[in-house]
């Protein structure tokens, strides 16, 4: 992909930052121990942290505004392609969000694959779930007016977690907010996509990716249920949903194609397309306008949906 296809803001980051390396176990050994070594959040505004852990390697940063906040909570999952990331890389948009937005943010740490392959990973976002849900009372959280979010693999995630919520027998996000997710594993088998060489996340490392996730190559005829949301045929009932993409992005048309698919199954849908914009933009040009007018446009919409009157 030529660097003339980027939004002119944010040709000077992209045109630097390689594909992550994932393919071998050293080389996300080393990109993991990089995540560890991620300073803190920094707090703002009264703002308090504290850290859950359930079992090793799943938990939760928890991020209360002072006074309690709103009433509202957002259960977020991070990227990495399921291989590689960590809460840690959020904390940022994590803080941000809960200031400004006066709501309580949770967000997940869970077990990666290919040490933990699927259902792992989902299990344990279900695990934080259950938590936020126990301890709601405690935190001042209204438990029907919880979102789940996610970025990139996070988005997949989250997409897949509200799936099963929606199957199980009891309470259910009130939307989900997915960022660029990663929703389908019959991308990855699409060999064709491997020439685009997408910036950030090209196709080869998709491949891998879902590799991993899966246990098995991506495009089987069949897949287990929530693992590919995209898969899934009955999305009726789901929440509203809002879904951020760049057009240029290996994401986009399977993202569109997801929109469409809750939209014509009933579901509330909001699609927000930056031209030019790659995968994952505003994670690595925060300050950049485009990044920040797409996140003052999605921040919007989740707190117009969180309000006590939605």
């Amino acid at each position: 992909m030529d660097v003339s296809e980027l939004h002119p803001e944010l040709r000077s980051v992209f045109r630097r930052v390689p594909n992550p390396p994932i393919a071998h176990g050293w080389q996300r050994s080393l990109v993991r121990l990089g995540s560890r070594l991620l300073p803190g959040p920094k707090l703002r505004d009264g703002l308090r942290h504290e850290h859950i852990e359930l079992e090793a390697g799943v938990g939760a940063h928890v991020f209360t505004p002072a006074g309690g906040g709103c009433g509202a909570a957002l259960l977020w999952i991070h990227g990495g392609g399921m291989v590689i990331g960590t809460a840690a890389q959020d904390h940022a948009s994590c803080v941000d969000i809960a200031v400004d937005l006066d709501l309580v943010v949770v967000s997940v740490e869970y077990r990666l694959a290919p040490e933990h392959p699927f259902p792992v990973p989902l299990d344990d976002c279900l695990r934080l779930w259950r938590w936020l849900l126990d301890h709601a009372d405690e935190r001042g959280v209204d438990p029907l007016r919880i979102a789940v979010g996610g970025q990139s693999a996070g988005g997949g995630l989250a997409a897949g977690l509200v799936q099963r919520l929606h199957d199980l027998d009891g309470v259910r996000p009130i939307v989900q907010w997915l960022h660029c997710p990663m929703l389908d594993d019959r991308t990855a088998a699409r060999r064709e996509l491997d020439a685009v060489d997408h910036f950030l996340w090209n196709n080869r490392s998709n491949r891998i990716a879902w590799s991993a996730y899966l246990g098995t190559g991506p495009g089987a005829p069949d897949a287990p249920p929530y693992a590919v949301p995209a898969r899934r045929t009955d999305l009726a009932g789901l929440p509203p949903t809002w879904i951020g993409l760049g057009d240029i992005e290996l994401f986009y048309e399977e993202g569109r194609a997801y929109a469409e698919a809750l939209t014509d199954a009933g579901v509330d849908t909001m699609v927000e397309v930056v031209p030019g914009a790659p995968h994952a933009f505003e994670a690595l040009a925060p300050r950049s306008r485009v990044a920040e007018e797409f996140a003052a446009t999605a921040r919007a919409w989740l707190h117009a949906r969180l309000a006590p009157t939605a």
